[in-house]
């Protein structure tokens, strides 16, 4: 079990219910990382069992076949809702439930303990890490196969393990660093209601020097000023009667992010420019499109006319391209140039023009265009729950389930997105813009970004 500080506070005022889970969090970190242990287990079980077992019957359903209803637990309920719960409360999923970071903290405080190298710490792989992962998941029909999964998140969960081993010393060296959800994680956190919010004043008044805080994601808790890289794990809660955890508005950080030294560094923007604005829609995006369809055709045909037949061959092995006959399902060697060819077009057309969007927008106003990329968080957000909530639909679409309701849902949600964005974006815009002709016309253009998403998520739901 990981070592532990105990923490011990005299309350200054009767503290919030809020404020006391927090506490609770701290005074019971055993049982916490008992409840994390399980997870690794559970998690073990759903992600290696199914890959020896047969191909699901005929007629099999998620509570009647294992491969099923693991397909269903991680890409129909974990991710979806992990995205949800960043949003609402911060980075708990990170710090209380999440295996691989339960399993790097363990490595890492029986590892070498070796100190962090300066290649590790470069800013841009969460972004790079987001985007091959999610390129290659797409290439092997990561949503689909028990094979596939293993091979995407067991992958991830021994790079987690190795880099625990080899690097800090009890700390989430992988997870502040290299997770390949890391960054996203890092932005949807900044609209979390729910944070723990550190008193400067107090703590500096606190008389009685104590244990510093056993941070596992390495960070300076005395000086926090965002949510961002907190993993809401307690156990800083209480500390010198100054970290506590609160309720603020979802707005916060975003609106001060101009004013203040919360302003993303600019691999964050692009994380979520080019990332989960351009990337991850391609993604979700290209098996529906008959845009798609018409391009695979077309270059298909102008090969056989030109006798180049081996890209038209299926021969790959599995964990390059999708090949499984045994499901009738095996990807050319041109399925899967189209498949990159279309998700690159789509984020460098579409996340090109919110850059475009954000920065003419930025300069006519007089603001940092990532401080104001910020204002999307809730567009990329809930964007991405939409996206993979459409394997929640069809897992439930193939049970039976009724989802007349689900047409309705998806506009609801995906209006929320834009004028919460649009409503921040406003903001930040009039707040900074020197005078309100400036502040309209950069309205206006940042209005380009809201209107190319939402036709993207359209497009998906309600043409094609």
């Amino acid at each position: 079990m990981a070592h532990t500080h105990a923490l011990t506070f005299v309350p200054r005022t009767r503290r919030s219910l809020l404020a006391r889970l927090g506490d609770w969090m701290a005074r019971n970190r055993r049982l916490l990382l008992g409840a994390q242990w399980v997870i690794v287990v559970a998690y073990s079980v759903l992600l290696v069992v199914p890959v020896i077992l047969p191909v699901p019957p005929q007629g099999a359903t998620i509570l009647s076949n294992l491969t099923l209803f693991a397909q269903f637990a991680f890409w129909g309920i974990w991710w979806p809702f992990v995205i949800l719960s960043i949003m609402f409360m911060g980075r708990f999923w990170c710090g209380v439930l999440c295996p691989e970071g339960a399993l790097t903290e363990f490595a890492s405080r029986h590892g070498r303990g070796g100190s962090i190298p300066r290649w590790l710490r470069w800013g841009g792989w969460p972004f790079l890490a987001f985007v091959l992962t999610t390129l290659y998941g797409q290439m092997i029909s990561v949503y689909d196969y028990p094979q596939a999964a293993l091979l995407i998140l067991g992958g991830s969960t021994v790079g987690a393990v190795a880099i625990g081993w080899m690097y800090g010393r009890g700390k989430r060296v992988w997870c502040r660093f290299l997770c390949p959800v890391s960054g996203v994680f890092a932005l949807l956190a900044r609209i979390a209601p729910v944070h723990f919010r550190v008193d400067r004043a107090a703590w500096d008044d606190e008389p009685v020097r104590t244990a510093a805080v056993d941070c596992a994601p390495l960070l300076d808790v005395k000086h926090m000023t965002s949510a961002s890289q907190c993993h809401a794990c307690g156990r800083c809660s209480g500390h010198n009667d100054a970290v506590e955890l609160a309720v603020r508005s979802p707005n916060a950080e975003i609106l001060t992010a101009g004013l203040s030294n919360t302003a993303p560094h600019t691999t964050e923007a692009l994380l979520l420019v080019f990332g989960m604005l351009g990337v991850a829609i391609g993604a979700f995006q290209w098996s529906a499109s008959p845009w798609f369809v018409a391009a695979q055709q077309g270059a298909a045909e102008w090969l056989v006319e030109h006798d180049l037949l081996w890209p038209l061959e299926s021969g790959a092995p599995w964990w390059l391209l999708t090949h499984h006959p045994e499901a009738n399902d095996a990807f050319t060697w041109l399925d899967g140039a189209m498949i990159l060819t279309y998700i690159g077009s789509v984020a460098l057309a579409l996340g090109g023009t919110v850059l475009l969007g954000l920065t003419f927008a930025a300069r006519i106003a007089r603001i940092d265009w990532r401080a104001l990329s910020l204002s999307l968080i809730p567009l990329a957000g809930i964007g991405l729950f939409l996206g993979l909530s459409m394997m929640t639909a069809n897992h439930l679409r193939a049970e039976g389930v009724p989802l007349g309701w689900l047409p309705m849902t998806r506009a609801l949600l995906l209006s929320t997105a834009v004028i919460w964005s649009g409503w921040l974006g406003t903001r930040l815009l009039f707040a900074h813009a020197p005078n309100r002709l400036r502040a309209g016309l950069s309205l206006t253009l940042f209005a380009v970004p809201l209107v190319a998403v939402a036709a993207a998520w359209v497009l998906v739901f309600y043409v094609w």
